[in-house]
C-alpha cells in the first residue's frame, strides 16, 4: 500500500489517521503541494482529482480522502471508523462533512494562494478570511458535539470518521493563530486524540517529508 501524501495537508493527515488507526503499513510519497507536483501530468493522470491524497492499493487508485477512509473501512474493516448503526453513522457524518465540506474548502491552500495572488489581498485580509471561517465552522461542530456527542472522542469510547476531520483542522487552526477557546467540546476531543499513538505518528511534524 502507497500514501501520495503532503505533510501539512490536512485532507492527507485524515488518511494518515484512518491508517494508523487500522494498524495498516504503507509506503508514504511525498507530494509538494507548494511546488504544485500535485499537477504533474503523470501524478494526474493516477488521480484525476489533481490533489493530496493517493491511497495505492493493489490495483486501487483513489483519490478524495473521505472515499479512501469508506474504502478502508469497506477493506479493513476493523476498527470500524464509520458505524453501521443507521444512527450512529449519521452523527458522525454530520460532524465529519461540517468539517470536510464547510470549513476545509474555503481555507485550503488555493484558496488562500488564490485571495492573495489573484485578488490581491493583503495578508491581514487573508488571516481575517480564514479566522472567520475556523470560528464559524467550529461553532457549528461545537454545537453538534454538545448536542450529540459523548465519551472522550466525538462520539464514543472509540474514534470514528468525524476524528480523522477533527483532529487535522484544529490542528491547522492553531497553526494560523486562531483562538479555538471557545469550543470546550471540539478541544477536549482534540486534546485526547493527541495523546493516542495513531494520532501522534499522523502528525504533520513525523511525516517524511515535513519543513517548517
Amino acid at each position: 500500500m502507497e500514501l501520495y501524501s503532503f505533510f501539512n495537508s490536512s485532507t492527507s493527515y485524515r488518511v494518515r489517521i484512518a491508517l494508523g488507526l487500522k494498524g495498516l503499513a504503507y509506503e508514504y510519497r511525498g507530494v509538494n503541494i507548494r511546488k504544485l507536483e500535485h499537477r504533474a501530468a503523470d501524478y494526474v493522470a493516477r488521480n484525476p482529482s489533481a490533489n493530496v491524497p493517493l491511497l495505492v492499493d493493489g490495483e486501487v487508485q483513489l483519490g478524495q480522502s473521505l472515499a479512501i477512509i469508506d474504502y478502508l473501512d469497506a477493506t479493513y474493516p476493523e476498527p470500524r471508523l464509520i458505524p453501521q448503526d443507521k444512527m450512529r453513522r449519521a452523527r458522525v457524518l454530520e460532524v465529519a462533512l461540517a468539517i470536510a465540506c464547510d470549513i476545509h474548502p474555503v481555507n485550503n491552500l488555493r484558496i488562500l494562494k488564490y485571495l492573495t495572488d489573484v485578488i490581491g489581498v493583503t495578508e491581514e485580509q487573508k488571516k481575517a478570511w480564514y479566522d472567520h471561517w475556523i470560528q464559524d465552522g467550529l461553532a457549528a461542530v461545537e454545537r453538534l458535539l454538545q448536542a450529540h456527542g459523548s465519551g472522550p472522542y466525538c462520539f464514543g469510547d472509540a474514534p470514528t470518521l468525524a476524528d480523522c476531520c477533527l483532529v487535522p483542522q484544529v490542528g491547522n487552526a492553531q497553526r494560523m493563530g486562531c483562538d479555538t477557546s471557545a469550543y470546550p467540546r471540539v478541544m477536549a476531543v482534540y486534546e485526547h486524540c493527541q495523546q493516542q499513538p495513531a494520532f501522534q505518528q499522523a502528525a504533520p511534524a513525523k511525516q517524511p517529508d515535513y519543513s517548517s
